[in-house]
């Protein structure tokens, strides 16, 4: 059962394994390229058909089987068959909502990962599913077709450079995981700088722009967290588990990815943190400026009060008052208004009220 939506909701009532896309809807087919290499040589082989992909697993070559985009489920369907991938791992191939992951079969290890960018000016964390199968001899990725996470492995594989071309389709594996796992490193730096920057503006002016501005900030905190928290236990998993597909000598490097993953956690719940105090800083800033509006204004409502009782006395129309013949009773009234206020203020100044 084949389909394409954008709701998890479509997929209601639906048996178990069934190939539903849920994410954007792509555009074009997707694309397969091949990688195969060992330390003598590199070769590829772009949009390779099915008995091609067959015959390719067997070599004693490593293989690196990169497939961009997840839209067509009939083409996962079939790699899922040539690969013999579990119905459930198709199906979470096509679903670009799971949470990264890790889960180990037979014959193969399959792990979700999400790859986030964010650009140094919006700051807005884009994101896509990350799924690799780890088989003996070989690795298969699929992407969503966005940004390629995998462009620096595939330089480094065909440069020759480093260890990877001498070691298994394990430190391959290992070194796709570490791709994603740094670039949260750059994803984190713009949200810091930005971060500082809206700290510097709420400093200065503590404007409505500026609330939603960290609004928006602590969204982009939840979804790199969101991205990042679940990887502790996924990256463990592989530096501690018992696969045979996993050889020892990876392992550090595993627990170098580990460390990495450790320090971004951190670096997320400083950043969270310090979204959370801009918040309240600003609600204090907020609630001082109210509260000196606030004083100012009672200050001028308490020195009217006297002020309108003695007009008030004054203003009332009894025939018998002696003031009302009085030659100097309006500036004498005037002045006795007077003299109050400055008593008033004189009063509140020595009781650091103003």
């Amino acid at each position: 059962m084949f389909a394409r939506v954008k709701n998890l909701g479509a997929k209601e009532s639906l048996p178990p394994g069934s190939l539903v896309h849920v994410g954007e809807e792509g555009k074009g087919p997707i694309r397969i390229h091949v990688l195969e290499y060992d330390a003598q040589g590199v070769s590829e082989l772009d949009q390779p058909d099915h008995g091609q992909l067959r015959e390719l697993q067997g070599h004693s070559q490593i293989t690196w089987f990169r497939v961009e985009g997840v839209h067509q489920v009939e083409v996962v369907a079939r790699l899922g068959e040539i690969f013999g991938l579990h119905p459930l791992v198709q199906e979470d191939i096509v679903n670009t909502r799971q949470r990264p992951k890790l889960e180990e079969y037979e014959n193969y290890l399959f792990i979700v990962l999400k790859d986030l960018d964010c650009g140094p000016d919006t700051c807005e964390i884009s994101s896509q599913q990350v799924s690799l199968i780890l088989g003996k001899g070989w690795v298969l990725s699929f992407t969503e077709g966005g940004r390629d996470p995998f462009s620096g492995v595939a330089q480094r594989i065909e440069a020759g450079r480093g260890r990877i071309r001498r070691l298994g389709s394990d430190y391959l594996a290992y070194a796709l995981v570490d791709a994603v796992v740094d670039h949260y490193f750059t994803v984190l730096e713009n949200l810091v700088e930005a971060t500082q920057a809206v700290e510097d503006e709420l400093d200065d002016d503590p404007s409505q722009k500026v609330l939603h501005t960290v609004h928006g900030l602590k969204r982009q905190g939840q979804r790199l967290r969101k991205a990042v928290w679940p990887l502790r236990e996924l990256v463990g998993g592989l530096e501690r588990g018992e696969s045979e597909l996993v050889d020892p000598g990876t392992k550090p490097f595993l627990r170098d990815v580990y460390d990495h993953t450790i320090q971004i956690i951190d670096a997320t719940e400083g950043l969270r943190d310090t979204l959370a105090s801009m918040m309240d800083l600003y609600l204090s800033v907020v609630s001082n400026r109210m509260n000196q509006v606030m004083k100012v204004l009672t200050i001028i409502a308490t020195l009217f009060i006297p002020l309108t009782f003695i007009a008030g006395v004054y203003g009332m129309n009894f025939k018998v008052m002696p003031e009302l013949d009085w030659k100097w009773g309006y500036f004498a009234t005037l002045g006795v208004m007077g003299a109050v206020t400055i008593g008033m203020l004189i009063y509140f100044w020595r009781k650091k009220w103003l």
